[in-house]
């Protein structure tokens, strides 16, 4: 039987990119999942030789990167059936990868989308809803819907002399493991993903199964005590993982309690020269420091309304003397912290200062697949913003002495790692400028601190929410002034409480993750190429730079192919290598399109193996031919505001 493996009397698994079930009755079949495809060149080992039906539990790529291979079956009558949620993504791919993405794009956190696509269309000939039932042959399959690890992914029950057979797709691995993190980031850290993972896992326990067949390792038997096991786990992290404050109940409560009014209506003051915004459910990123000479230096500038911004800063003008504004200093990659930067370039004449590593996904922003960058914000008053040039880009350490006061910048990642931290004396205390690291109160023993946890800013926790509390731990302010009109006193007692959250946190990840190192799972960079857009004209070059991760404190080995469209060239056409500890190689990559090559957005899979293990197409970039036309935003994208 080859690489089959036999698990009831019809019923077995041929692995490849995933695992892929083969139900048999006499001389048909039926596939659950497809993988790579192998599977269809050995059904007759099986002596199949009419293959009826391909479930797909979900649309991610592993589970049907083999689709060509599919054409010639459903020419002699093969059906494939899907989730009805994700009939779109298998029919229609490319819909939900774009040039110019924006907030509200669908299936997307703040425009990163979180669908793994397959590079071609798979026609789908039957859908099935949340609890919809399939025959095949005397059997029953009840249709569950299982979402969590993929926006629509289907479970299919199938009983049998009162015991439940459970193909599970990625619900759950065995050992009571979650296959990946990132998958489940439906929305920007409020876990919608992981609710819905438990949620459906306790469905499935109570089908108490005799045999759970998952998508990717071993299968369980008796598997009711392990799914326990796992939405124990998936609360514990739940537990964790919503923001360290009280987000959306009484985050008004904690968000300022030590400014106080000034004369300027809504701009207060927390002492001589530091001002920022305060009102009612009201998130504004802006700090002001006025020297005694009348010349300003903001930290942030965003989320506002332009005439109200402009009336405050004349009545600033008038009541406290403010004769000019130097310069903006941005604290993290986030366009919210810079919407308003550009029109106070122009009105004021303001220099923009960020640090090295932040600069960048302001300037050539759409290089990155992260969420919430600049371009991606839409409005009804004014132009989508476009790059945003800096005008002088500090790096790590780097002094400032202005108009008497000494600043220093440093990378302080939390929320992402293409975040700084600006700090220095203001009146006699040691104030640290900290962007959307931390928010909460400093009395409440129960908050932690932690903004919103976001796989897709780049934001594993070692160069996150461990790296922030141990940095502010070391340079103990006497007052936080965050991001979103955030001012936190002697934060010393939240600062410890937020260092052990952010331990917490890391270890409910590790004990979900299948790998010794749970940043395989959660993070979705490991591997990558940079520019994640490319565009090539007909005929002619471009180069990425193909990034490749180890995470450990051993040898690991890697290859990656590129799995390219016609009329695209890669040369080399797959990166092998061996990394001898933790680090970053990185090989370039020229992309040749030929003359021919089809214009419009094309979408190039890295098909990925490490250690030897297989991962298939995990991860992607966009090459597109010719000449980038504008994208128009489908609607107006929501003001990022309470998920920051």
């Amino acid at each position: 039987m080859g690489a089959f493996k036999q698990l009831d009397s019809d019923l077995f698994v041929w692995t490849d990119t995933c695992n892929v079930y083969v139900l048999r009755d006499g001389n048909a079949g039926m596939l659950i999942d497809l993988g790579d495809g192998s599977v269809l060149d050995h059904l007759g080992e099986l002596g199949i030789t009419s293959l009826e039906w391909v479930l797909f539990t979900h649309h991610h790529r592993e589970q049907c990167q083999g689709g060509p291979k599919l054409e010639p079956f459903i020419a002699r009558g093969t059906q494939v059936a899907a989730p009805e949620a994700e009939r779109e993504i298998f029919e229609n791919p490319l819909k939900f990868r774009r040039m110019r993405p924006t907030l509200n794009d669908q299936f997307s956190v703040y425009g990163a989308s979180y669908v793994r696509v397959p590079l071609a269309p798979i026609k789908i000939s039957k859908t099935f809803k949340r609890m919809d039932d399939f025959a095949w042959r005397g059997r029953e399959f009840w249709c569950v819907h299982i979402g969590g690890h993929s926006p629509g992914m289907m479970a299919y029950c199938l009983p049998s002399n009162g015991k439940f057979t459970v193909f599970c797709g990625d619900l759950m691995r065995s050992g009571a493991k979650m296959q990946t993190w990132y998958d489940s980031e439906f929305d920007y850290g409020f876990a919608k993903g992981l609710y819905e993972l438990a949620n459906n896992s306790a469905q499935i326990a109570g089908y108490d199964p005799a045999l759970l067949l998952p998508s990717h390792g071993a299968p369980v038997k008796n598997a009711r005590a392990e799914i326990n096991e796992y939405t124990a786990k998936l609360r514990r992290l739940g537990e964790l993982y919503v923001r360290g404050y009280e987000i959306n109940r009484f985050a008004n409560c904690d968000q300022d309690n030590v400014s106080r009014p000034s004369v300027v209506p809504h701009l207060w003051q927390l002492s001589k020269h530091l001002f920022k915004f305060r009102g009612p459910d009201y998130w504004v990123n802006f700090a002001m420091i006025i020297s005694d000479s009348g010349k300003a230096l903001l930290v942030d500038c965003g989320l506002f309304d332009r005439k109200f911004l402009d009336t405050a800063l004349e009545r600033a003008k008038e009541r406290l003397g403010l004769k000019s504004i130097d310069a903006i200093f941005v604290t993290h990659m986030h366009g919210d912290h810079a919407l308003d930067a550009e029109h106070i370039r122009q009105k004021w004449g303001a220099k923009l200062w960020t640090m090295h590593g932040i600069a960048d996904t302001f300037e050539r922003a759409w290089d990155y697949d992260l969420a919430a960058l600049l371009p991606a914000y839409t409005d009804r008053s004014v132009p989508a913003p476009g790059p945003l040039k800096f005008d002088r880009v500090l790096r790590d350490g780097d002094v400032i002495q202005w108009e008497g006061f000494t600043f220093v910048v440093d990378w302080m990642p939390g929320q992402t790692k293409y975040h700084a931290c600006l700090h220095g004396e203001i009146d006699g205390k040691t104030v640290a400028f900290t962007g959307d690291n931390i928010f909460a109160s400093t009395v409440d023993p129960r908050q932690g601190g932690n903004e919103a946890v976001v796989a897709r800013n780049g934001a594993i926790l070692e160069e996150g929410y461990l790296y922030a509390a141990s940095y502010l731990h070391g340079i103990a302010p006497d007052l936080i002034i965050g991001g979103h009109c955030w001012a936190l006193g002697e934060p010393r007692g939240l600062i410890e409480r937020y260092q052990q959250r952010a331990s917490d946190l890391r270890d409910a990840f590790q004990a979900l993750s299948p790998e010794d190192d749970y940043r395989y799972m959660f993070d979705p960079y490991w591997v990558q190429a940079h520019p994640y857009r490319v565009i090539v004209q007909p005929g002619g070059e471009a180069t990425v730079a193909l990034r490749v991760r180890n995470f450990r404190e051993r040898e690991q080995t890697h290859r990656v192919d590129l799995v390219l469209p016609p009329g695209i060239s890669a040369t080399p056409a797959f990166v092998e290598g061996k990394q001898n500890g933790p680090g970053i190689s990185e090989t370039p990559i020229k992309l040749k399109a030929t003359a021919d090559a089809k214009r419009g957005l094309q979408l190039v899979a890295l098909e990925i193996t490490r250690d030897g293990q297989r991962h298939g197409q995990l991860f992607d970039f966009i090459v597109h031919v010719g000449e980038v036309q504008s994208e128009t935003p489908k609607a107006t994208a929501p003001e990022k505001k309470a998920g920051y």
